[in-house]
């Protein structure tokens, strides 16, 4: 069961589903058929790893998400990669596969431009990019779906934000906080770009701002000037007495003497 990508309730969307998770399932499979081939054959993944600000090394932001130094590295990133690949072209059919690509070269540029001077590998960048691709799109977009979605992902990943801490021996932390910006940067990137429901939702929203409210005082009590308030005063005086005296006096034709 999932949110779905064309209202904000609980259900199945079939086709569209599917559709949503082919490119992340042959994403993961391509990464470890690369993998496979690192292993059994002579070639080093660290040769197609990023090397900040090295020309030599700038084929890296293509490829150095696609290798891995082990079975443990590649594993502890499939599996996050799948999920939030497959959440990011479900709810955002129109800006994710954009997102996810522009997620994936700003942070291998941004790692190459500013990451220290040591062979960056792994496809953890992106997974922290579209984590917070996912939990800023909650905050740009404010829709019901976006923000539920963000709370689920601060609910699963949490424990992530410790990797963008510096000085951790054996871990690319520039990779993860400069993916993690990339992402923040995607999500508001692609803000303006609502899908059908938060059009909807918005619609709704406008509407329902347009209906006549009913106000305790008058709206422009406070608009007024004292004098324009005296005015009206008096004149509502005059208005009184002009009854009182019509109940006073009745017409001439309902007086006693003219019957």
């Amino acid at each position: 069961m999932f949110l779905s990508a064309d209202r904000d309730t609980i259900g199945p969307t079939g086709r569209h589903l599917l559709d949503s998770l082919r490119f992340p399932a042959g994403l993961v499979a391509f990464l470890w058929a690369v993998h496979l081939y690192f292993l059994f054959s002579s070639a080093d993944p660290g040769e197609y790893g990023i090397f900040p600000r090295r020309f030599a090394w700038l084929r890296g932001v293509v490829t150095a998400p696609l290798v891995h130094g082990s079975w443990e590295h590649l594993m502890s990133n499939s599996v996050p990669l799948f999920v939030l690949t497959a959440l990011t072209l479900y709810f955002y059919r129109r800006v994710g596969m954009r997102a996810f690509w522009l997620i994936y070269f700003l942070t291998g540029l941004s790692v190459w431009l500013l990451g220290r001077s040591v062979i960056h590998i792994g496809a953890s960048g992106v997974v922290y990019g579209l984590v917070a691709f996912i939990f800023w799109n909650g905050i740009f977009r404010r829709s019901t779906r976006s923000i539920i979605l963000a709370l689920i992902v601060l609910i699963l990943y949490s424990g992530m934000f410790l990797g963008i801490l510096p000085d951790q021996e054996g871990i690319s932390w520039e990779s993860h906080l400069l993916g993690s910006l990339s992402g923040i940067f995607a999500a508001f990137w692609f803000r303006r770009e609502l899908e059908d429901d938060e059009v909807d939702m918005r619609q709704a929203w406008d509407n329902d701002g347009e209906t006549e409210k009913q106000y305790f005082l008058p709206r422009d009590i406070f608009e007024k000037t004292k004098i324009q308030r005296a005015l009206e005063a008096e004149e509502e005086a005059r208005r009184r007495q002009r009854e009182q005296q019509e109940n006073i006096w009745p017409p001439f034709w309902d007086r006693p003497e003219f019957h």
